[in-house]
């Protein structure tokens, strides 16, 4: 799990990143919940998220926002989040020229951040969106949403109510040529606290349907 260095808008961005074993792999970003409330790439939803792809042979980074850990600058109330992570992407890129596609990974704040990154980028091709915060932020902006992919809440959520992402899941789902899926994990809260076992098996399995024959025997 290298550590890497790249460059922000604000400067040095901090990141771990792991790199596919064939040159034509796609590429996978994974983004962490809001920085003034504790998140970083380290969270153990980013963390096993990271590795969710790692384990199908993804080319895959995590990194700290601007101000988080080793990451310069501060925090920008999203617009310069916005900017950080387009920074990333666009550093995997230069080092996986041959890359085939990419997925955006977001953990709630990091939901948000990814789901306007994915609006920006046409080369995006999937989606994972935990606890979005949908009733915390606005994310009208998905007109259209350009990809499938799945969002994923606790049903014991206290910071984001379930019915708020329900909304947001309800309009998209309208949408023609692409395929928006929603899975609840029962008993969960806002940061699936003794529930992270459960979500990863959410997300595996959606993975494994929508990218069939690219699991590795080896597990998070």
């Amino acid at each position: 799990m290298p550590e890497v260095i790249f460059p922000g808008e604000k400067g040095r961005l901090e990141g771990r990143y792991q790199p596919a074993k064939t040159r034509n792999a796609p590429i996978a970003i994974i983004l962490h919940p809001h920085p003034q409330f504790g998140g970083t790439m380290n969270n153990p939803v980013v963390y096993n998220l990271y590795y969710q792809f790692v384990n199908r042979g993804f080319s895959v980074l995590r990194f700290n926002f601007r101000g988080v850990g080793r990451s310069q600058g501060s925090f920008d109330h999203g617009q310069g989040e916005l900017s950080d992570a387009a920074a990333a992407l666009d550093w995997a890129q230069s080092v996986n020229p041959d890359a085939r596609a990419c997925w955006i990974a977001g953990f709630s704040f990091g939901a948000w951040i990814g789901m306007q990154l994915l609006m920006r980028r046409p080369e995006v091709e999937g989606f994972i969106s935990i606890a979005a915060p949908a009733n915390l932020y606005d994310f009208s902006f998905l007109a259209p949403c350009p990809s499938s992919g799945l969002f994923v809440h606790g049903d014991k959520d206290a910071v984001v109510p379930t019915s708020a992402v329900q909304t947001l899941v309800e309009k998209l789902k309208t949408q023609k040529g692409i395929v928006i899926e929603q899975q609840v994990v029962p008993g969960a809260n806002h940061f699936f606290d003794g529930k992270t076992e459960e979500l990863m098996g959410v997300v595996g399995t959606y993975l494994d349907k929508r990218l069939p024959g690219t699991r590795k025997d080896s597990a998070a």
